[in-house]
This record gives C-alpha cells, structure tokens and sequence, in this order.
C-alpha cells in the first residue's frame, strides 16, 4: 500500500505519492481547492487514493519556529481528521517547518524559471515531506 503526502495551503494541495515499498516519494499535483469547501478537493483525493492504492497519509504540521502550533498547523489537524473519517485513511502529520524554503531551493538549484517554480513549488513541498516521513521509517 502507497502514502500519500500532502502539502495543505489555503488555496493549493502538493499532492506526493510513495512506491509500493514506501522507499521514494514522486510529485504527483498540485490542488487548487477552496480551503472553506473541503469537498472542492474531495474528488481529485478520491481518484488518486483509489487509483495509487493508498493506506496513509502525511500531511505536512506548520509549526511555529518555536516548535507552536499556529493557525496554520490548527488548519492541517482540521484536514487531517477530516481525511480520516471522509477517506478512512491512518493520518500522520509531519513537521514541515522550512520544507516550502527546501524545495524553492531545489527548484532554483534546477534554474526552473520563477513563473514555473509557482506552478509547482507546494508539489515539490509534498515530495519533500512525504521523502522525510519515509525516510524516517528505515
């Protein structure tokens, strides 16, 4: 069974999904979803949990730099539950602080045009969350 991993904006999702052996994590989307509408992102979710198998997801915890949960983290533990009752997925959540500044460098390093970088900066994010996650579990 795949992990999916998620980056969860406002206004976007960074969707990632594992290998069936929970080794790699690849970018797979980017959402665009009304943050007040959850069921603006239920059908997009749908198909790929079907689609990729997956078993669990790893959304991405912003936490203050003082290690506080702020309104934005409080926002990823609302979606969070609401993916495990509307999915019945087990949710983990995983410290994201600084991985959006992670993955703007590894887009810059790849000298992917800034008009580019927006289109896919909250999917490399997602990558770069669900990769720790499961680099952790090894």
């Amino acid at each position: 069974m795949k992990k999916i991993g998620l980056d969860v904006g406002e206004k976007t999702i960074g969707v990632a999904i594992s290998d069936a052996l929970g080794w790699t994590a690849q970018g797979l989307t980017t959402l665009h979803w009304d943050e007040n509408n959850y069921t603006t992102a239920k059908g997009p979710l749908r198909e790929m949990i079907t689609e990729h198998d997956v078993s669990e997801a790893v959304i991405g915890l912003p936490k203050n730099m003082n290690g506080t949960i702020g309104p934005r983290g409080e926002a990823s533990y609302r979606f969070g539950k609401w993916l495990e009752k509307e999915f019945k997925l087990n949710v983990q959540y995983w410290d994201e602080r600084l991985t959006t500044m992670a993955a703007e460098r590894v887009l810059l390093d790849a000298d992917v045009s800034r008009q580019k970088r927006k289109k896919v900066i909250d999917k490399m994010a997602a990558v770069i969350i669900l990769q720790s996650y499961l680099d952790s579990k090894q």
